[in-house]
């Protein structure tokens, strides 16, 4: 209980500390010593309830009531701030769920009776891992990113300690929310979230991160409305407020798809999937520790999670339909739209939607084997992104771009982020990495579930996957002839964040089996029984540590080969006079002629509006169905 209670408010401390302390050298130390204590206490947790449940009942009335009033201040916050920036939506949708849960609190709360407020079971650790490893290397290594951040943009002002604390916050919200077995309050972690978003979003202040983090604000806010109706569901008709009881009534035949409906959509909103993807994208306007943290290793993880804790309930009905038709065209629309992006930060964002759209697909199955698939998918995902969004952002700060065509031959230029790049794309789509691992799992679970269009979904989308880290890929490790080294400006604490990154992708191909048997199984049996044999064979795992050697080699490889090669290179015949470089030559009609070999984007068929059209109204039309449908009373 201690270590719990600590993760959940330590953070608030480090923060308040970030906040009052002026002095820069403090601060980053606060921040190494608070990233390092909280990395430390989730690891403890882990290794305390490894194998067990354990349940915590906090009887404190003023406890709720200190929730409800933050909550009616983070309500009134949010009207004065949409007011005056002249954001009716944000208002009213705040207006519809603050008084709801008021009167939910002071009426029906009161006369129900709460056995278990926190809960720790594997699933709550293996998140709480993400937060607290993740999480805390993106805060260390936000403390450099800041620095160069603010060197680059002097036209911003400088809250450095304003953004880093709200981080710090978060993490405790996070926290709060993986452990939370009272939905109240999961609620309240929840809108923290949500307005620790709105505000990372609009740090700079300029009109277009304004106008961003208020569509943010305003889509989370809809997933709040629909959390918040079924809450008052599950306690005005159902008698409860605990997420456990919830499950435990679903799976002995209590009719629940309405408030699980409810609570998906919730999901779903923060998940960003479509129709609320747009959020998401916009959000990459913000410093990128942010979009490394809340978009890609916790916020958005924070959607899935609620969908993979329900799924069990959500197998075989139409509430899990809709999930898996939602998650599996989201996958497929975000993956196409990544193929024609060439801005790094963007191409992630687009990624990182599809495969939180897969993972909700795999929550919309609810199989056994499609659980066990998503979970493994949100951990590698979690911290592959992670290294990526980080890595894309230090080589912006190096090569002034964090264009794909402008890393051309970067494994010459800043070898070392080349290695950090391959590492963090190998784990996104090659075998052994546990993403491509996770995903012939789930097409087998999809296969099983007699669901033709998810699989097509998986299927193109999969492709199209491969097709754009691919190309990323290959421009990154061209060798070429005279291309200088730059200066590498990489600060200690982006190495340690960045390797220890790259050490974690790694490592995780290593014990992913271990991670399997002993904490994703165990925990998916208490609710879908033993099953017969494991997902993961000895023979399989043999052939993927074997794969995972091969797969080491490439950027090992291309390192040693880019130090040590003194091969004289040869120039090609251009058609012209060869300049010596392999890149420029003078045509017959003695004119400078440059070429350069582009990747093809194919932004004239993958258009990134027509895309998003087709799959909001898809997405849009599904859930609204399903919604109509359940508070209509036909589910």
């Amino acid at each position: 209980m201690n270590v719990v209670l600590f993760l959940m408010l330590f953070p608030l401390l480090s923060a308040s500390l970030i906040f009052a302390v002026r002095n820069a050298k403090i601060r980053d130390f606060i921040v190494r010593v608070s990233a390092l204590l909280i990395a430390a206490g989730s690891v403890l947790l882990a290794l305390q309830t490894m194998g067990t449940r354990r349940t915590f009942r906090i009887e404190s009335e003023w406890l709720s009531y200190g929730m409800l009033a933050l909550d009616v201040t983070m309500a009134i916050f949010v009207i004065v701030l949409a007011t005056r920036h002249k954001k009716p939506l944000a208002t009213v949708l705040t207006l519809i769920q603050a008084p709801l849960l008021v009167w939910f609190e002071l009426t029906d709360a009161h006369g129900i009776e709460v056995g278990t407020d926190l809960v720790i079971d594997r699933l709550a650790v293996i998140m709480a891992l993400i937060i607290g490893v993740v999480g805390s290397l993106i805060c260390v290594y936000t403390i450099a990113y800041m620095k160069d951040y603010h060197h680059h943009h002097a036209e911003y002002k400088d809250r450095t300690p304003y953004f880093l604390g709200m981080l710090f916050v978060f993490l405790s919200a996070m926290f709060g929310i993986v452990f939370s077995n009272n939905l109240v309050w999961m609620y309240f972690f929840w809108e923290v979230t949500t307005l620790c978003s709105f505000l990372l979003i609009g740090y700079t202040g300029t009109k277009e991160a304004v106008t961003n983090a208020f569509r943010a604000l305003i889509m989370n806010l809809t997933g709040g409305v629909g959390f918040a109706l079924g809450l008052f569901y599950t306690g005005h008709y159902l008698g409860t407020v605990e997420l456990s009881v919830l499950l435990e009534m679903g799976l002995k035949g209590t009719v629940v798809l309405v408030p699980a409906a409810l609570l998906v959509f919730a999901g779903l909103a923060k998940a960003a999937q479509m129709p609320f993807s747009s959020w998401l994208l916009g959000a990459m306007v913000a410093p990128t520790p942010s979009s490394a943290l809340l978009h890609s290793s916790t916020m958005v993880k924070a959607g899935v999670y609620l969908v993979i804790r329900l799924s069990p309930i959500l197998m075989g009905n139409i509430a899990g339909l809709m999930v898996a038709m939602v998650g599996g065209i989201t996958f497929l629309i975000a993956s196409l739209a990544a193929i024609s992006q060439s801005d790094g930060k963007k191409l992630l964002a687009w990624s990182t939607i599809a495969n939180l759209g897969l993972i909700v697909a795999c929550g919309g199955i609810g199989t056994y084997e499609a659980v066990w698939a998503g979970i493994l998918l949100i951990i590698f995902h979690a911290v592959s992104k992670s290294l990526l969004f980080l890595s894309v952002g230090t080589v912006e700060h190096n090569l002034g771009s964090r264009d794909i065509e402008d890393m051309h031959g970067l494994i010459m230029k800043l070898p070392e982020m080349a290695v950090f790049l391959t590492i963090g794309i190998a784990g996104m789509f090659l075998a052994p990495f546990g993403m491509l691992i996770s995903k012939w799992a789930a097409l087998k679970a999809f296969i099983d579930s007699d669901n033709v269009l998810v699989v097509m979904a998986l299927v193109f989308g999969s492709a199209a996957t491969l097709f754009y880290w691919t190309k990323w890929l290959g421009k990154i490790v061209a060798v070429l002839d005279h291309s200088a080294r730059l200066k590498n400006h990489i600060k200690k604490d982006e190495w340690v964040s960045l390797g220890i990154h790259a050490l974690l992708t790694i490592g995780l191909c290593f014990i992913f089996p271990i991670i399997s048997n002993q904490i994703i199984e165990p925990y998916l049996e208490g609710f879908y029984g033993p099953q017969l044999q494991s997902i993961l064979s000895s023979g399989n795992t043999n052939i993927m540590l074997l794969m995972l050697g091969m797969v080491l080699f490439v950027p090992v490889g291309m390192y040693v080969f880019v130090q040590l090669k003194q091969e004289k290179i040869v120039t090609a015949y251009m058609n012209g006079v060869n300049q010596g470089d392999n890149r420029h030559f003078t045509d017959s009609f003695g004119k400078p002629k440059e070429m350069y070999l582009a990747n093809w984007y194919m932004d004239k068929y993958l258009n990134e509006k027509m895309l998003m059209l087709v799959g909001v109204v898809i997405c849009a039309a599904t859930q609204a169905v399903v919604l109509l449908m359940a508070l209509g009373g036909v589910l």
